[in-house]
């Protein structure tokens, strides 16, 4: 027995220097698995954004063109797409019956006519008759009632005869405004009335155009607040010149001017309509089309976070913070609706100084420790400076 204890000793310490030799071999393969993040540190910065709404695009005066009389078309004067001027002849109807109205009418003002020449003959014969004490007095009282009869029939006929004279003109169909013509709804001898559902065409008035989007109550409230005015009306009148992109990515070389908010935030939307005019000399622009209204607003001091920094967890947004080191926690951050390109304008959350983690965020947690190299603000904010 006195012989095996030092083998035992012997084994004992192998084992230990073993598993001291071990641990330190796994000690530096841990820390080489800590593995290095990309870091922004925070710092207010002003600048200038353009926030973008979809838009659509409307002219100063869309009529629309119906008939107000029945009958066929007859004559199509115009074609889609041309410019026409107030008071131009677009289409005629054929209703025959509205020109025999006319002729009918103009008689019966003929015979109304002559009924008072008759009447008023009358009115003197008897006069002359009374004055020689021939008939009596009553006898001119009547003669006169008749005639005021004729006069007022003859008025009567000539109310129906521009009556008859307005419903033929309406057979005649000119343009209230000047604009561009849309789509023709109805061919040559088509039956229409004046309670056909689909109009004639329509008429768009496109010298300038309105342009009209949406803000959500959010977007509003900042919007105003941001803006110079002791009133709203002033605060209108200060709104900043606006921009329009078209819809193939171009940018309209036209500024515009927001020219009212509607007063009502609609219930269903939760947003409020607000109409901007642009001057479309150019004839680029065509009712009925899309753009996005591009706003200019200011940020002073603001805390502009790459969009990539920011994870999004059931509707909340995070962004991870480096602290003492090494060690990364997520903090909620709060942001403004607008975006400014690929940065969120982050207004809680962060403080300047702060480390924010710019990559591989959705492999993070709570309490790593991870290594960092900073990134250079200017190569960061490069595109806000284009």
């Amino acid at each position: 027995m006195t012989v095996l204890k030092p083998i035992y000793a012997l084994a004992t310490l192998s084992l230990v220097f073993l598993a001291s030799c071990g641990s330190k071999e796994e000690a530096p393969a841990a820390a080489n698995m800590i593995k290095t993040y990309q870091v922004l540190e925070v710092e207010p910065r002003s600048t200038t954004i353009q926030v973008d709404y979809p838009a659509t695009i409307e002219g100063t005066e869309n009529v629309e063109i119906r008939p107000k009389v029945d009958g066929f078309v007859d004559k199509i004067l115009v074609d889609e797409g041309q410019f026409v001027k107030k008071g131009q002849l677009l289409f005629t109807i054929s209703a025959p019956q509205y020109e025999q109205l006319v002729r009918t009418a103009k008689a019966s003002v003929k015979s109304a006519e002559a009924a008072v020449s008759t009447a008023k003959l009358q009115v003197q014969k008897t006069k002359s008759l009374v004055e020689k004490s021939i008939v009596n007095k009553y006898e001119l009282q009547e003669a006169d009632l008749i005639l005021q009869t004729r006069i007022a029939e003859l008025a009567q006929a000539e109310a129906n005869l521009v009556n008859a004279n307005v419903n033929f003109g309406y057979t005649k169909i000119a343009s209230p405004v000047n604009g561009v013509i849309g789509s023709i709804t109805f061919k040559t001898g088509s039956l229409v009335s004046g309670s056909t559902v689909k109009p004639l065409t329509t008429v768009s008035n496109i010298t300038d155009i309105y342009a009209y989007f949406s803000m959500n109550e959010k977007q509003l409230l900042e919007f105003i607040r941001n803006t110079k005015g002791a009133d709203f009306n002033q605060k209108v009148a200060h709104f900043p010149a606006v921009s329009l992109m078209l819809s193939d990515g171009s940018l309209y070389p036209e500024k515009g001017k927001i020219g009212s908010v509607n007063g009502l935030i609609n219930p269903q939307t939760g947003t409020a309509r607000i109409r901007a005019t642009f001057s479309n000399k150019l004839n680029l622009l065509r009712s009925g089309g899309s753009a996005q209204v591009l706003i200019p607003q200011e940020i002073s001091n603001g805390f502009l976070i790459p969009q990539r920094a920011i994870s999004d967890i059931q509707g909340k947004k995070f962004a991870f913070i480096v602290g003492k080191g090494g060690v990364i926690r997520s903090v909620l951050v709060e942001m403004m609706e607008a975006t400014s390109g690929h940065f969120y304008i982050v207004t809680k959350g962060v403080k300047a100084g702060d480390l924010v983690v710019l990559e591989g965020v959705q492999f993070l947690k709570d309490g790593m420790k991870v290594k960092t190299t900073k990134a250079d603000p200017k190569e960061i904010y490069a595109e806000l400076n284009q």
